[in-house]
């Protein structure tokens, strides 16, 4: 890891990374268009990745005809991949996973798998149907990572709270055992400005309401969202992936304003617009105390093999002497939401955080 020599700042001030542990890409390795019965005809996007018994299990939001769900693949290397469709479906009409039930992140409990997924009733007009706020944290289960996956209606985790650092997001995030609670690190958000960090929700059971802590783990300046953990034990340390929002003119990412594509993002004022322009890492050594100075680029543009702009949600997971980090990305200069594809990266371990 080595401090980046000239960090740029963002034009509305939100905090740079002034270090980067940068990933080796490998690139593409799933393709949107090919899943069951067209589950990804229009994306694939927003992984999760956990591995059982030597085979990798990848959740991934497909979008296909009736919205996003969360479909299954699974691979023996990580890199090929068999497509086996949707793993959950959409809830019924006034439920809150009505429009879309994807984004699932799992943990095992002795010979109980849990899924927690983010579920919300509202979405962009078809065909893409993106979701919208709020964001839900849901609830399901199965005996295999395989799944079938039973959705548990009466288990409610936590819920976007009005006047809150999350009143508007409270989607899931990566849940580890930590003393004699759970901990889960979810998005947050607000909607108006819109203002994206982390959280810790807790809990001594994976079946209860959870409580989430009052402050956010990080200032919501940070801009990030979404969480993946590894940790290190050779010293001692946790480290949490999560995807940054960046913001820039439309000339600085080479956009025409005269002709700006469709699918662009949140468009921010006059000629800027905010899109998904790296994975970032954070590190600490004690799970309930982070440091927003401690933090590095992985992958951005400059170390992305496909795509130039645009990097979106990153999961992890041990492989021999590799942590695999897998990601998602429109290609390209594109900062489009659909026809996004999974990429996949490396970082050599240990990881060692700088001095």
């Amino acid at each position: 890891m080595v401090p980046v020599a000239t960090v740029q700042p963002y034009l509305d001030g939100r905090p740079a990374a002034r270090f980067r542990l940068a990933a080796r890409d490998q690139g593409r390795v799933l393709c949107h268009g090919d899943g069951p019965d067209r589950c990804d005809f229009l994306g694939a996007r927003d992984p999760w990745v956990m591995e059982q018994d030597g085979t990798f299990y990848l959740h991934y939001d497909g979008a296909g005809q009736l919205g996003w769900l969360a479909c299954l693949a699974t691979s023996r290397d990580l890199v090929h991949w068999e497509k086996r469709g949707p793993a959950l479906a959409l809830g019924q009409s006034g439920q809150m996973d009505s429009a879309s039930a994807s984004y699932g992140v799992t943990y095992r409990d002795g010979d109980t798998w849990h899924m927690f997924y983010l579920g919300t009733p509202n979405t962009s007009p078809p065909p893409d149907r993106v979701p919208w706020f709020p964001y839900t944290t849901m609830k399901a289960r199965a005996k295999s990572a395989a799944g079938p996956w039973e959705k548990q209606r009466d288990v409610t985790p936590f819920r976007p709270q009005p006047g809150s650092y999350y009143s508007d997001t409270a989607s899931p995030g990566n849940v580890v055992r930590h003393g004699d609670e759970y901990l889960m690190f979810f998005a947050a958000a607000t909607s108006h400005p819109i203002r994206r960090t982390l959280g810790i929700a807790r809990s001594r059971s994976l079946d209860t309401p959870w409580t989430v802590d009052p402050r956010p783990m990080l200032p919501a300046e940070e801009q990030v969202e979404n969480s993946a953990l590894y940790f290190e034990p050779t010293n001692g340390t946790w480290f949490l992936f999560t995807n940054h929002i960046g913001i820039a003119r439309f000339e600085e990412i080479g956009l025409d304003p005269n002709h700006l594509p469709p699918e662009l993002g949140n468009q921010v004022g006059a000629g800027t617009v905010e899109y998904t322009d790296a994975v970032w890492v954070y590190w600490t050594r004690d799970l309930n105390h982070w440091d927003p100075a401690n933090k590095a680029v992985v992958l951005d543009g400059r170390n992305c093999a496909w795509s130039q702009v645009c990097i979106g949600l990153p999961t992890v997971v041990p492989c021999g002497d590799r942590l695999a980090l897998l990601y998602d990305a429109p290609g390209g200069r594109s900062l489009s939401h659909m026809r996004r594809d999974v990429g996949l990266a490396w970082l050599p371990l240990p990881l060692v955080p700088p001095a």
